[in-house]
């Protein structure tokens, strides 16, 4: 399947700023990541108000579109999921001891388990008088969470004593990597080694999983030995590649959010103007700067001075410091000409300014925006703040990422 790459969505009408999310983008995102994995089932990774996007809004597209699973790292989130009436198997695997595992197994979530949560798994599913669902995790180099592997034969031995008297059940087996978004790097072969070993020692103690899972969206893209039971994909879910060396495009995905506002300020300049806090940019030319109504507390990096704003057909680069508000493009000596649409003849007063979008027509792409900032593009989508109101358009019924529909309430 080739990606559909088409205009951005038009803005909604009454919002200064706007991220707008393209429902069937993610929906025919998952369609694709699906081909690939199959028969795997899919894990739609919507924590972090999936990434960014609006956790509601994607987990119903995802179901729709064919995902089996859900993923949330807080049992918060899960039990979000389950206010709003989404009764899909979930997953929730990083937890302190704060965490409410009560509501959890009441709500029929499923929980990871990496070792010391047993015990209060355990204690929450004799108050609730119902068998928790678990998913023990084996840290199989990734450093973070997971038992480690000198415990895991311990850890599986006191959980199926536990299944054995009806307070639990191992449904899944799973991991973590480390580098699989360098395919060339032999620590995934060493973690997919490890994780066979753990799984065949679990399997030897009695466990029967449902689902064996370790790939991430890019093992699942790369990795088809890495796929076992189930993926859990995150960033390519959203149109986003894993890899430095290949786009969105080159993977057959398509990026589902434009983040855009309007120029709120025109103006004519003489050379030599400072440009924004520190004066660390100043004019070379008379010229006009436009001023873009988003800055740091909308999320936009403060460090990602040259991050593309596209005017009209036209890609800028931010100019000067990025304030908390607002950030600065210099539109050249004639920046106040032909810009048809603008609400001052004359004037690029109005004028729609897109931030990153899908790359139609050659228009800025998240990515472009992760280099200025010298980080990656999940940190871009998952910090836009709400104060940058979420439009939708498309959904699941799609037949491709057309951009198309009415644009539908807000997300979290």
């Amino acid at each position: 399947m080739s990606p559909s790459v088409v205009p951005v969505p038009a803005p909604s009408h009454g919002l200064e700023r706007q991220a707008i999310i393209d429902l069937s983008a993610i929906a025919n995102n998952i369609r694709r990541l699906r081909e690939i994995c199959a028969p795997a089932q899919f894990m739609a990774v919507v924590k972090a108000d999936a990434y960014g996007h609006g956790m509601f809004q994607v987990a119903r597209t995802a179901l729709e579109a064919g995902a089996q699973w859900l993923g949330t790292a807080h049992v918060s989130e899960a039990l979000a999921l389950r206010a709003a009436g989404i009764d899909a198997p979930v997953l929730s695997w990083l937890h302190t001891p704060e965490t409410d595992f009560m509501a959890a197994v009441e709500q029929d979530i499923d929980l990871g388990c990496s070792g010391w949560e047993l015990g209060h798994i355990v204690a929450a599913a004799r108050e609730v008088q119902r068998p928790a669902r678990i998913h023990l995790k084996i840290d199989t180099g990734l450093g973070r969470n997971g038992c480690s592997r000198q415990d895991w034969q311990a850890l599986v031995a006191a959980a199926m004593v536990y299944e054995s008297q009806g307070l639990l059940r191992v449904v899944g087996i799973f991991s973590h990597l480390a580098v699989a978004d360098e395919p060339s790097r032999p620590e995934t072969d060493e973690q997919l080694e490890r994780f066979r070993e753990a799984i065949a020692v679990a399997e030897a103690a009695g466990v029967q999983p449902d689902v064996r899972h370790i790939a991430n969206t890019p093992a699942t893209l790369s990795r088809p030995d890495a796929h076992f039971d189930m993926v859990r994909v995150g960033l390519g879910m959203y149109g986003m590649s894993p890899f430095a060396d290949q786009t969105s495009a080159d993977l057959g995905l398509v990026p589902a959010m434009t983040v855009q506002t309007l120029i709120a300020l025109c103006k004519d300049v003489p050379s030599g103007q400072g440009v924004s806090y520190g004066s660390n940019y100043k004019t070379t030319q008379a010229t006009t700067l436009g001023l873009v109504p988003l800055g740091y507390a909308d999320g936009i990096p403060r460090i990602a001075t040259g991050g593309p704003v596209r005017v009209n057909g036209v890609t800028y680069p931010v100019v000067g410091r990025i304030a908390m508000d607002q950030m600065v493009i210099d539109l050249g000596p004639a920046g106040r000409d032909g810009f048809a649409d603008a609400e001052v003849p004359g004037s690029a007063l109005g004028a729609t300014a897109v931030l990153f979008g899908n790359g139609a027509d050659g228009g800025p792409l998240v990515e472009q925006w992760a280099a200025a900032a010298g980080t990656i593009n999940y940190e871009i989508v998952t910090r836009i703040s709400q104060r940058v109101p979420r439009s939708y358009v498309g959904g699941a019924g799609d037949g491709a990422a057309d951009g198309t529909g009415a644009a539908a309430g807000g997300g979290l």
